[in-house]
């Protein structure tokens, strides 16, 4: 039997969520870690996708727009860019899995310039589970573009968070009240 749901991990890197991260949403990112990880070990063992879309940039690359906005953040092959604490442990443990896979992005959303809509068609998926970092940015840009892809959104409350509590808290107020989410625990 095949799943029609997926998990979206996003950017939960060390950059993102680490003390020392470059861009980091600190203990609110940190506190997400066991649900995250569980999480994806529900989802995995009830044969669902679970895929980590994650940023990738180049230092100082200058036709990006980030580079004005951010301080350098996850550099491709650097510490920053590694799955922060216990989900590395995990998905190293469960990157053999055709059902789970970490691929490149490089912009906000997990959609643009990448094919991840393709790949979620393929495999017939029309509900998105939605986890990680920021919930106002990089969780924001992929829910709106799965949102008029019209796919079926689920966002983990307990799996998102940011480095600004109100864009958090408009950010969930979004998801529920302009694009019909479901909003969990």
């Amino acid at each position: 039997m095949s799943s029609h749901q997926a998990l979206l991990i996003i950017d939960y890197t060390n950059d993102f969520v680490a003390d020392d991260g470059a861009l980091t949403c600190g203990k609110p990112g940190q506190d997400l870690e066991q649900s995250i990880v569980n999480l994806a070990t529900e989802m995995s063992q009830n044969g669902d996708w679970v895929w980590l879309p994650t940023d990738v940039h180049k230092k100082n690359d200058p036709y990006h727009p980030e580079t004005k906005l951010f301080p350098t953040h996850n550099v491709r092959g650097t510490w920053g860019r590694e799955l922060y604490g216990g989900l590395n442990d995990w998905f190293n443990d469960h990157n053999d899995s055709e059902k789970v896979k970490l691929f490149d992005k490089t912009r906000y959303s997990a959609f643009a310039g990448t094919d991840l809509n393709l790949r979620l068609r393929e495999r017939k998926v029309d509900t998105l589970h939605l986890v990680g970092v920021c919930t106002d940015i990089c969780v924001l840009h992929t829910a709106i573009d799965a949102y008029n892809l019209n796919y079926q959104i689920v966002i983990h409350e307990n799996g998102v968070a940011s480095f600004n509590q109100a864009g958090h808290d408009w950010a969930l107020s979004h998801f529920k009240n302009s694009l019909g989410a479901t909003i969990v625990d």
